[in-house]
């Protein structure tokens, strides 16, 4: 049987949570376009991204590791795919709408700069200058307005506002973008916000164990790592170990999260959508002993991995590359690609130069500094 758009809007009708984002019932896109007749608006939604430029330049951004380091460090876009791959089966479990959470979570990353978050840190040190400021999930909101191109009708990839709204509202540990708006964002979208830092803590000691910059005798004072063992056979041989422990550790954040969400949507009477909207707080959070425990786990990266020398070391030389390419940049205009220069919009100078940068991938900026420096 041939399945629909109508058939799959009546089958989210009759499944979906009360307080589940339907896809019949967004408030729908900037420019208006025909229905598709087979793919609901977000299924519409996440093949746009997958299919726009920005998101293939993930592959080329740093997470932790430079790109050379090794083959089998996470990137840009294999943490995209953690991300989205645990915000989909949260929606499953919660009952929620897994084509929402799934796009939000693919795109989430599509305005990172290259070098991580230090390159992150060093655009919006220099946007300061005038008189701006930058936070990439700001920047991927940008990219899916004004910046990819899809049609000659408008800017952008025209997504449906709960996808953009999921954007600006993307906040963790890392990740603090300024909304105007004060409603709470879809559960969809808290999920993706939750995936997000899942992803980051569990592949981030992965690859800083099979890096030996982290050891695994240092984790074992920390509780939820304690936790984390008593399920694992610990006589298992390295790397098998290390999998099995990851494995694990992802599970109890899974389970704690989905139960406690699950509690936290029971407890506060949330019985439809706007309820999730109007709510004061997010209902999508780790429980709260939980929470510590992931807390005393961020704390101990940020000591032993994030602030390494090995990881350090290349922070500094990413920050470098972009301040001297911006700076190289604003001077001479001239090295801006002509489509950029056109500048048909009207834009700021320096906008048009941290639009540019932030699309860079870690390898093009370098080769451009490179170039310039010869």
């Amino acid at each position: 049987m041939l399945l629909t758009r109508e058939s799959f809007e009546t089958r989210e009708n009759k499944i979906l949570a009360p307080y589940a984002v339907r896809s019949a019932e967004s408030h729908g896109r900037e420019f208006k376009e025909p229905e598709d007749p087979y793919r609901t608006c977000f299924q519409r939604d996440r093949d746009r991204v997958i299919h726009s430029k920005a998101f293939r330049r993930l592959k080329g951004k740093t997470q932790v590791f430079i790109a050379h380091y090794g083959d089998h460090y996470r990137s840009r876009l294999t943490h995209t795919m953690e991300v989205a791959q645990l915000s989909r089966d949260l929606a499953r479990m919660l009952n929620l709408n897994e084509d929402l959470a799934e796009t939000i979570a693919l795109a989430h990353d599509l305005g990172h700069t290259p070098f991580g978050h230090a390159g992150q840190d060093t655009v919006n040190e220099l946007m300061r200058e005038y008189g701006q400021s930058f936070e990439h999930n700001e920047q991927s909101r940008r990219v899916v307005e004004y910046l990819e191109e899809k049609s000659a009708d408008y800017r952008g990839l025209n997504l449906t506002f709960e996808v953009r709204d999921g954007l600006i509202k993307h906040r963790t540990s890392f990740d603090q973008p300024v909304s105007l708006d004060v409603h709470m964002p879809s559960l969809e979208a808290q999920i993706v916000n939750m995936a997000d830092e899942i992803a980051y803590l569990n592949h981030d000691i992965d690859d800083g164990l099979r890096a030996g910059i982290l050891k695994k005798e240092a984790l074992n004072d920390l509780a939820i790592w304690k936790k984390t063992q008593t399920n694992v056979n610990q006589t298992l041989p390295q790397p098998f170990l290390i999998s099995a422990m990851i494995s694990s550790l992802i599970g109890l954040m899974i389970h704690d999260l989905a139960d406690n969400t699950d509690h936290l949507i029971a407890s506060a009477g949330i019985s439809d959508l706007e309820s999730v909207y109007s709510h004061s707080k997010p209902l999508s959070t780790f429980s709260e002993g939980f929470k510590k425990e992931c807390a005393e786990l961020k704390d101990f990266l940020y000591e032993y991995f994030y602030r390494s020398n090995g990881v350090a070391d290349y922070n500094i030389k990413g920050q470098n590359i972009i301040r001297f390419l911006f700076k190289k940049l604003m001077s001479n205009f001239q090295l801006l690609p002509e489509k950029i220069r056109q500048n048909p919009y009207g834009e700021e100078s320096h906008v048009l130069v941290k639009d540019y940068i932030a699309g860079m991938t870690d390898q093009f900026a370098l080769d451009l500094y490179d170039q310039l420096t010869k």
